[in-house]
């Protein structure tokens, strides 16, 4: 009798062509499911073209090599990521519980015919993927309101977990198309809120913030405030801003977008870079003192003088971001797409921005990056040589109240020398030349021209 299964079986193969084969199937299982008490639920991986949300969660939520019962599952590594990721093999099965109910999990993989093209040749077919949920009948409304949504939150949590931190950065005009409006590398920037060079009451402030922030999600929804935290970090060249930056992306484990606004040319543009930006992630508009209409309207506009303007200048797009649609860009109606993200400001110069930028709800937070303090040196001396004291602490501290010098001036004085000594006595040189050369200016007669 099995011989005969068999040699029908594959009678029906040669003979039957394929969709009618899958018709009688599908009429099958359909008849043999009057009589199971089994229901199984179907999560394709596309939706059209839209990739199926819940078949990538299931994805993420399946552990193969956590199931006692499999045997063989999927490594795969992107070429971006640091994480290897280990994944159901097709048409395997695993099974799963949640509430004392058995779950069977089923990858399916069919080779579907195909007319596309892709690189210029034809292809016959491609591989149509699904996840099958098979349960009792009985529990469809907890499968539904705990079950899957339990799913997507231990996904989310996987997804967390294995993430790259990307750094965004506007696409050329030119390149964009139709395709996506941002293009990103990987964020490896060492810095975390530990090692940068600031003194520990603002840097626990700023983590206290940080923390603060992405617990209140439900707080934010009950006053009906958009989940967004603005900062502004002001303070000269070499002041550690784009360091902090880095730090709170790592400490948060959020992809940075950097948006350049002299690229972008009408405020609609904006609004679409806006629309492309993910959740949990920080905007960065560096240098707003120098972008175009958006320093402050109180001051007087300097007078024009005659200069020579080259002929491309009329050629290329003017930038016409306004200041009304970057304020609706910050906390408007369009400022509401999206949730759990930080925009972050930095400036040279605060005192030329306009006033409707600072107050709260656009700018929550202000953080003054002042030169090199007694804390940022311990820091960065900790940092570079492992040490927390020295018969030499006491003069460059006593230096430093006196004498204007940036971390990055610090950090390249240690870099230059390995020996702590040999530093430190650098430094202390460094910093007695700036003290004679503040003191020659100030003594210097005053030339009126």
């Amino acid at each position: 009798m099995a011989a005969t299964v068999m040699l029908l079986r594959s009678l029906a193969r040669n003979f039957i062509p394929p969709e009618l084969h899958r018709y009688l199937h599908s009429k099958l299982s359909k008849f043999i499911s009057y009589f199971s008490s089994e229901l199984t639920l179907v999560m394709e991986e596309f939706h059209g073209f839209t990739p199926n949300p819940l078949f990538a969660a299931a994805q993420l939520y399946l552990k193969p090599h956590a199931a006692p019962n499999t045997k063989r599952f999927r490594a795969m590594k992107p070429a971006k990521s640091h994480h290897v990721s280990l994944v159901m093999d097709r048409n395997d099965e695993m099974t799963d519980s949640f509430n004392g109910v058995p779950f069977r999990w089923r990858l399916v993989s069919r080779r579907v015919p195909s007319k596309s093209v892709y690189r210029g040749e034809a292809c016959s077919e491609y591989h149509m993927q699904f996840f099958e949920l098979r349960f009792n009948k009985k529990h469809q409304e907890m499968v539904l309101s705990e079950y899957l949504p339990r799913v997507m939150k231990e996904a989310e949590a996987a997804r967390e977990r294995r993430k790259t931190l990307r750094l965004f950065t506007v696409k050329d005009m030119r390149m964009r198309g139709r395709g996506e409006l941002w293009q990103g590398v990987n964020l490896e920037h060492p810095a975390t809120l530990e090692t940068v060079a600031m003194d520990w009451e603002l840097k626990e402030m700023i983590i206290g913030d940080l923390d603060r922030f992405v617990e209140r999600k439900g707080l934010y929804k009950s006053v009906g405030k958009t989940w967004k935290r603005g900062y502004l970090l002001s303070g000269p060249p070499g002041t550690g801003k784009s360091s902090l930056i880095a730090a709170m992306a790592n400490y948060l484990n959020f992809d940075v977008y950097d948006l350049e606004l002299t690229a972008v040319t009408r405020n609609s543009e904006l609004r679409r870079l806006l629309i492309a930006t993910r959740n949990r992630s920080i905007l960065v508009v560096e240098d707003i003192d120098c972008s175009l209409d958006l320093q402050n309207r109180l001051l007087a506009k300097p007078k024009t003088s005659h200069r020579f303007i080259p002929p491309h200048y009329f050629d290329s797009p003017k930038p016409q971001v306004t200041l009304s649609g970057f304020l609706n860009f910050i906390d408007g109606l369009w400022s509401s797409r999206g949730d759990e993200r930080i925009i972050v400001f930095t400036t040279n110069h605060k005192d030329k921005l306009d006033p409707a930028l600072l107050r709260p709800g656009r700018m929550d937070v202000h953080i003054d990056m002042t030169y090199c303090t007694p804390g940022g040196f311990k820091m960065l001396a900790s940092n570079y040589f492992g040490i927390t004291q020295h018969p030499l602490f006491v003069q460059i501290e006593k230096l430093l109240g006196t004498t204007n010098v940036t971390p990055a001036e610090v950090g390249e004085q240690f870099l230059q020398n390995e020996e702590p000594e040999t530093a430190l006595q650098s430094l202390m040189e460094l910093l007695l030349e700036k003290e004679r050369n503040h003191e020659m200016k100030m003594k210097a007669p005053l030339t009126i021209h």
